[in-house]
């Protein structure tokens, strides 16, 4: 950074954004070809490829950060901007599932016997595994708050334990919404109520995978001290994430689990 006039990071050229691509098309038309034909090369060779793809680019992202001095404040700023922007279009993306479940569930046709639910589902009590689901992303939302303070204060040992425990807590919530489903007394094509239902809370469990996997990456770097007290964005942007997710749980429970049954 000494030889260059500006705190800005410019890129060099990198094959994963390629590959990436490549890869994702892949894992789509594998996807497909799985449905159709029962065949899984394809798909085996793509999901390779692209867990080949994230490992890789992150490794390099990693030593930019942390070893090569190119995330300055200005490149940090920006950072943040981006995560922030991306967040808001995983609101809105969220917001689309929101606004079909109320508009089926406010004003329910004759086709749905004119109530909500439908006639002939039974939907889940939300007092059950739904409200332990809740109280276990609460727990992880205060243990990840946790784990930031220890590291602004200097504190590994606690930052690691709590950061342990949340990543911990969002894999008991995926083996509970695992159990969950296998349990529903009802599917995806049982009518608006089931796809409302499994898609609204399926792609918030994906969104709950990821951001553990988000979780124990930033564990991995804290194991390897690549954080310090003022440089330590990788892990923010993993809380930020974690926050929505928690967020978002809140208001499926409210209004698919509660309010919806």
């Amino acid at each position: 950074m000494t030889h260059q006039s500006h705190p800005y990071h410019m890129v060099n050229p990198s094959p994963w954004p390629m590959t990436g691509a490549i890869a994702s098309f892949l894992l789509t038309s594998g996807t497909a070809i799985w449905f159709h034909t029962g065949t899984t090369s394809i798909l085996k060779l793509a999901t390779a490829a692209t867990v080949l793809t994230m490992i890789q680019w992150w490794r390099d992202i990693v030593r930019e950060a942390t070893f090569q001095g190119h995330h300055t404040k200005m490149v940090q700023k920006n950072m943040r901007y981006g995560m922030a922007l991306f967040i808001t279009s995983e609101v809105f993306f969220f917001l689309g599932f929101f606004w079909a479940f109320y508009h089926l569930s406010l004003s329910p046709g004759p086709e749905l016997g004119a109530t909500w639910p439908p006639t002939g589902i039974m939907p889940l009590n939300p007092f059950e595994v739904p409200l332990l689901n809740t109280m276990v992303l609460l727990t992880s939302g205060v243990t990840i708050t946790w784990s930031h303070h220890a590291i602004m204060e200097g504190s590994k040992k606690e930052a690691t334990l709590a950061l342990t425990m949340t990543a911990l807590l969002g894999a008991y919530f995926t083996l509970l919404q695992f159990s969950e489903y296998l349990e529903t007394p009802f599917t995806i094509s049982d009518n608006t109520y089931g796809s409302t239902f499994f898609v609204a809370t399926g792609f918030h469990g994906l969104h709950v995978m990821i951001g553990t996997t988000f979780l124990i990456t930033s564990l991995i770097r804290l194991h390897a001290f690549h954080f310090t007290t003022n440089h330590h964005f990788g892990f923010e942007a993993a809380a930020w994430y974690w926050h929505f997710v928690d967020v978002v749980w809140l208001l499926l429970y409210i209004s698919i689990y509660w309010w919806g049954s």
